[in-house]
């Protein structure tokens, strides 16, 4: 099929593909594949399995279907100008820009379809670490995760403006959010509550003082990052391990309340014992 341009407009010939040019005989409907699969509002449903490729992949349940990406590398497996991601193309064009200019970044300005196309990329890892999360890959969460810190850094340094630079940094808390789970989760399971708790505290901390830096302090109230980090920190307080010296304290005053001077003093005894370890 052949469309001509009106009369008096530039001319131009638009040929269409026919219908049946397009209609192939497979079956793309994924319909049985989401009715073993249902999707439920606010939970985040993953699931890792190889492909036929070899490859791990990733599939998150949406509302409408399927998210599948790779687990390793750029999740949509596409090498972007022959680099693993765009990140490192423009890291490149960097480089070659300072070797060029005898380390001067002076000219080098990310524009705004730059930052714009670094921007969906990132998107894409943060559904993979998103996942991870989920999966309880930790490392792999920390991973992508410090990369899109490395992308935001880049473009806070690069791009043409600071309203450019934003862009991409407005969602810096909530990957600071994610970051701060998988490092605590680790510390967990390595059996180290307190440190975990500690670095919670400090990652709360540095979410307030971004904005602070960038003059949003409008955002630190309805800040669902900073609300979700603070609940998380009194669920780990309240179900931690007790330590030695806890158990000991507690079981004291549970002898005290039931006036069971004796066993409060084997627990105060062995209180002054434990101080007096090294």
């Amino acid at each position: 099929m052949v469309i001509q341009a009106e009369p008096g407009l530039e001319s131009h010939v638009v040929e269409l593909m026919q219908p049946h040019d397009h209609i192939s005989a497979v079956n793309f409907d994924i319909s049985q594949l989401l009715e073993q699969w249902d999707y439920k509002a606010g939970h985040v449903a993953v699931r890792k399995f190889k492909g036929r490729d070899g490859k791990e992949k990733i599939q998150m349940r949406v509302d409408l279907g399927l998210l599948q990406m790779n687990a390793e590398k750029r999740p949509d497996g596409k090498r972007p100008f022959g680099y693993d991601s765009l990140f490192d193309y423009y890291q490149a064009r960097l480089y070659k820009h300072l070797t060029a200019h005898e380390g001067s970044a002076d000219g080098f300005k990310l524009k705004p379809e730059d930052c714009a196309k670094l921007q969906l990329e990132a998107l894409q890892y943060h559904h993979r670490y998103v996942c991870l999360l989920q999966l309880a890959d930790y490392p792999g969460v920390v991973r992508d995760a410090e990369r899109n810190l490395e992308v935001f850094a880049f473009a806070r340094k690069n791009a043409e403006s600071e309203e450019l630079a934003w862009s991409l940094l407005q969602f810096q808390p909530q990957l600071m959010m994610i970051l701060t789970r998988a490092r605590a989760m680790q510390a967990m399971e390595a059996g180290d509550y307190p440190g975990a708790i500690e670095l919670v505290k400090h990652e709360l901390d540095r979410i307030r003082d971004f904005y602070r830096e960038h003059s949003r302090t409008d955002l630190l109230e309805p800040s669902g990052e900073i609300h979700s980090l603070e609940s998380w920190l009194l669920e780990i307080s309240a179900n931690r391990p007790l330590s030695a010296r806890e158990k000991l304290e507690q079981a004291l005053s549970e002898a005290v309340q039931r006036e069971d001077y004796e066993k409060a003093a084997q627990m105060r005894d062995a209180l002054r014992s434990l101080k007096s370890k090294p």
